[in-house]
């Protein structure tokens, strides 16, 4: 009989082996190699480990790492010594003899081959089980940490009457262990039929019985664990149907359980979990009986109920039961679905109103009052004037602006104002000369915000700055103005060395610097410019004479960036913003916590609801989290990044959110406390966008809390398309500083309109106060239009714009020429029980390639306006005149009047001569400029006189003119620095 250990050896032959030298050099190669490949890991990780230290959020890297590698060697190990013993043991139970066949005689000669290395093959194939086990386990670091860390939502589920903590921290750990031991079983019990056949216990041609009694034993104890693991999982899918995924023709999307799953899928699974459970038992008796005959027929009758039981039963309910009646039958689950929903995407406090969609006052003069007070009507577009601020602003081509805008608010005189705001961020491709220097060392910066007024243009069209000029200044006062970090920052720089860096340039020449900031990773260890070489793949960091003492390396400079690296259990919002806040620059950062383990709460895709005209027009303004099926989110952390030092800082803001609690124990000193917030630092804190748009699509649909009506479908809504462009995607939201009725005063708002499904008229106007520190900031507010009146939405009013004879005309003039029109937001407010609609437009004409206001459109009530200013536009839809005073400057050509004769004659020679100058800028007549700026001064300080004597004589004051001297200085200092 063939040997069972190794087998004849045969003659040796002899091959000539290589030299001494040829095999040193070959052992040299390989050590080199290793060590080469050993390096390049080292620096992955050092430079991680380096980076997380310079930010002060090293826990978060020791935490994540040894979590991943206890998870990866508790893991690997146990897949190891799965398969590893099941091998032995299928090893050791081999029969001492085989038949003498053609198929063991096939089998001998592998048996003889892999004698000499059964030891190896064993350690290699337990090895390769075991690193692809740990490696998928390791990946599983944030469903142990939520497990072992997990708070109650102190809120139960309406089947099971479990914590909702049970789904979103537990139900996914159990998922991954019995994944984890189904790959176990179905893994050993391939490796241990291949031992035995290998080994004859298992024959399929020879003469005589196909298995051993050792072999079938031992299958049979795999297959009855494999079948106990099953139980298992129809035990556990019980629970599941509470967070189990459906179509449902009548919503679409569903989760949770319908009338289906609670009486037919959930009995089945409880009758299917008990037979799996015999037929395991059937299995493990086999170590006694030692025939196949019951198990097989259990194993048989269990894919039979799971047929019958488990796919069959449910259809035959579902057609004869359900569909029949099915409003019946699925509106106590539909309301279980609204009311999860509604508390999951924190929906559930929406205030729904009636809102009649037309004026019943009849005054017009009060109507026009009223359209004053009604809201800040923004006419700087912060989406379109990205190029106007880049133009007249830019200053040096090596800086830039976002294509988007921000909008945040100022105070000025304690009054708040809305304000366009964009930070002069670095933009490599236009530096005059690109090479690894000017690029790393030279030009590091950002330099200087540029801030303007919301609401109001000049007589040119252009923004009216409050922030401007390089060093900026202006409203904003004193502050570190060198940007460091920023959303178009994204490459690598070199600070802090002998290399001094580009500040800023101006007239005198260009301004050197040197950084200041701790922030970034030390240069000075020969091992830290090594391993940095080798993980940018820049080999000049280990050699430049421009690294020396002090020089450090600034990367990840982006605010998603950082906060995604320091919070990586965080869902970052596509949009951060700029503010000033106490002296410094602060990057605002909305960060959510999520699960989609929510029971009866529907899932949305975030990356699909995010998106709009504005995340498919261009790269600026992301979408969060693209593929993210969520089911629970909340804005539970504020986090800021300072533009200089690049500083993270985490704030709770959700102080309720149990996800976040689990978060902060497995990070704990990472988040800090509400409290920790700064009054100026609240200020400018504002409800997310991504936020609103997830929650204005649930609410299309969870708008109404009737079973009935949702499951009719007849209230469904839509959020329309963005009317202003071509693009065929949604709306965005728009912040508008307003006044909703039954509100005393204007508040900061996140606004969009919806309209009936397939259709253009209007159902609804949502807002959101978004005012950060307010009582009611988070409360939303719904006012829905009449089903029994046809209320114009966003595309039929733009379209009644667009088909108006004298606007459509007036159009047509802008354009002549090589000229552009351009249409900014279409705003919506809501005015004593109708809808005032306003769009500014802007062209881009002639040489210039930047859009100026040129009109505002206007319409309410069937009443449309295309002028000039909005003032203008509002009297001529209101047919009267405010009685209040105009917003100084409000889009009109025209200074603030006087009633002194003496004093309106100077101010309309200022007027001429500050016209004058901006006509010779554009020309670069720098010889005519200077002639109209002392024409402008000697103009304005007329005025002053003349309004001094006035005063003496009536004993008023002379604001008008100061306004207005204030305002030319402003304005032809912008001027000067956009040439």
């Amino acid at each position: 009989m063939p040997d069972r250990g190794g087998g004849p050896t045969g003659p040796r032959i002899r091959v000539g082996r290589p030299s001494r030298r040829v095999r040193t050099l070959l052992m040299t190669l390989g050590v080199l190699a290793v060590l080469a490949m050993a390096f390049v890991m080292f620096a992955g990780f050092w430079t991680d480990w380096l980076w997380y230290r310079s930010v002060h959020y090293s826990s978060v890297f020791t935490t994540t790492l040894w979590t991943k590698i206890g998870l990866f060697f508790v893991f690997g190990l146990l897949m190891a010594a799965a398969v590893g013993v099941n091998i032995w043991l299928a090893h050791k139970m081999r029969p001492p003899l085989s038949a003498m066949s053609m198929e063991q005689q096939s089998l001998d000669r592998y048996r003889m081959g892999i004698a000499p290395y059964k030891r190896w093959l064993l350690l290699a194939i337990t090895s390769l089980v075991g690193l692809i086990a740990g490696a998928s386990a390791s990946g599983q670091w944030r469903t142990w940490l939520m497990w072992v860390n997990g708070v109650p939502f102190n809120q139960k589920d309406p089947q099971f009457h479990l914590d909702v903590s049970f789904y979103a921290f537990d139900l996914p750990w159990y998922r991954f262990l019995l994944g984890f031991g189904f790959a176990a079983a179905v893994l050993s019990l391939i490796a241990a039929a291949l031992t035995h056949y290998l080994y004859g216990g298992l024959r399929i041609t020879s003469p005589g019985a196909r298995a051993t009694a050792a072999a079938t034993g031992h299958l049979s104890v795999l297959l009855g664990t494999f079948v106990a693991l099953k139980a298992v999982a129809y035990w556990l899918d019980r629970y599941g149907l509470a967070v189990k995924s459906s179509d449902f023709k009548a919503t679409g999307n569903w989760t949770g359980l319908r009338y289906v799953d609670a009486n037919a899928y959930l009995p089945a699974k409880t009758i299917l979990f008990c037979i799996a459970v015999i037929c395991a038992l059937l299995f493990f008796a086999t170590l006694w009986r030692r025939t196949w005959q019951l198990p097989v027929i259990g194993f048989g009758l269990m894919v039979l109920s799971a047929i019958l039981i488990g796919g069959l039963y449910p259809a035959i309910v579902q057609k004869f039961q359900v569909q029949p009646n099915e409003q019946a039958k699925e509106a106590p689950y539909v309301e279980k679905n609204l009311k999860a929903t509604r508390e999951a995407y924190g929906i559930d406090g929406t205030d729904v109103t009636d809102y009649p969609g037309a004026s019943t006052t009849k005054d017009k003069t009060k109507l026009r009052d009223d359209a004053d007070n009604a809201a800040s009507i923004r006419l700087m577009d912060p989406n379109v004037v990205s190029p106007t601020f880049q133009q007249l602003q830019q200053v040096r081509n090596y800086y830039g602006f976002p294509s988007n805008l921000d909008v945040d608010r100022y105070s000025k005189d304690g009054k708040d104002q809305d304000t366009v705001i964009g930070l002069r961020e670095l933009n490599l491709q236009g530096i005059p000369k690109s090479n690894w220097i000017n690029d790393h060392f030279r030009y590091t910066h950002g330099y200087g915000v540029v801030a303007a007024k919301g609401t109001e243009a000049d007589s040119e069209g252009r923004p009216v700055f409050t922030e401007y000029n390089l060093p900026s200044r202006g409203d904003l006062g004193q502050y570190q103005q060198q940007i460091y970090y920023g959303e178009k920052t994204t490459q690598y720089s070199i600070v802090g060395g002998p290399q001094k860096e580009i500040d800023y340039s101006d007239d005198s020449g260009e301004k050197t610097t040197s950084y200041k900031g701790k922030s970034g990773v030390s240069l000075s260890s020969p091992v830290n410019r090594a391993a940095y070489a080798v993980a940018f793949g820049e080999p000049q960091i280990l050699y430049s004479g421009a690294i020396g003492d002090g020089s450090r390396i600034l990367y990840n400079r982006t605010p998603k960036e950082r906060v995604e690296a320091v919070a990586p259990w965080l869902t970052i919002d596509g949009d951060a913003y700029p503010a000033v806040v106490d002296g410094k620059i602060q990057w605002i950062v909305d960060a959510y916590t999520t699960t989609n383990g929510y029971p009866y709460a529907s899932r949305t895709t975030l990356g699909d609801t995010t998106a709009d005209s504005l995340t498919a027009a261009n790269n600026q303004r992301a979408v969060v989290a693209q593929q993210n099926q969520v089911n629970y989110i909340r804005n539970s952390v504020k986090a800021t990044v300072d533009a200089y030092t690049g500083q993270v800082k985490l704030y709770q803001w959700d102080t309720k959110d149990p996800v976040l609690k689990t978060w902060m124990k497995a990070f704990p000193n990472t988040v800090e406390s509400k409290d920790s917030i700064s009054p100026s630092l609240m200020a400018h804190l504002r409800y997310p966008q991504d936020l609103f748009k997830v929650q204005r699509e649930l609410l299309t649909r969870y708008h109404v809390k009737d079973a009935q009506t949702f499951l009719s479908g007849s209230e469904v809504w839509q959020i329309p398309d963005d009317p202003t462009n071509k693009s065929g995607d949604a709306v965005p939201p728009y912040y508008l500083s307003m006044k909703l009725p039954g509100q005393t005063s204007q508040v900061f708002s996140l606004t969009t309109t919806m309209t009936p499904n397939g259709r253009d008229n209007l159902s609804a106007f949502m807002s959101v106060n978004a005012e950060a520190g307010t009582g009611d900031y988070g409360k939303i507010t719904i006012l829905k239009l009449p089903t029994g009146r046809t209320v114009d939405g966003p595309k039929r009013v733009q379209s009644q714009f667009n088909s108006e004879p004298s606007i459509a005309e007036s159009i047509r003039l802008l354009k002549g020429g090589d000229s552009e029109v351009e249409y900014g937001n279409l705003l919506t407010v809501p005015l004593d029980g109708g809808l005032l609609y306003v769009e500014p437009v802007y062209v881009r004409g002639g040489d210039l390639k930047y859009p100026l206001l040129r009109k505002v459109l206007v319409t309410y009530g069937g009443s449309t306006a295309f002028e000039n200013t909005l003032g203008e536009a509002l009297n001529k839809v209101f047919g009267a005149n405010s009685s209040t005073v105009p917003p100084e400057n409000e889009g009109t050509t025209k200074p603030p009047t006087s009633n002194n004769p003496t004093v309106q004659e100077a101010l309309n020679d200022a007027q001429k001569a500050f016209d004058k100058g901006q006509e010779a800028l554009k020309k670069g007549d720098w010889q005519s400029y200077g002639e109209a700026q002392k024409d402008l001064e000697d103009a304005l300080k007329r005025a002053e006189d003349a309004q001094s004597k006035a005063d003496k004589t009536t004993g008023g004051s002379g604001n008008n003119a100061d306004k207005t001297s204030d305002n030319a200085d402003k304005s032809g200092d912008k001027g000067s620095s956009g040439g």
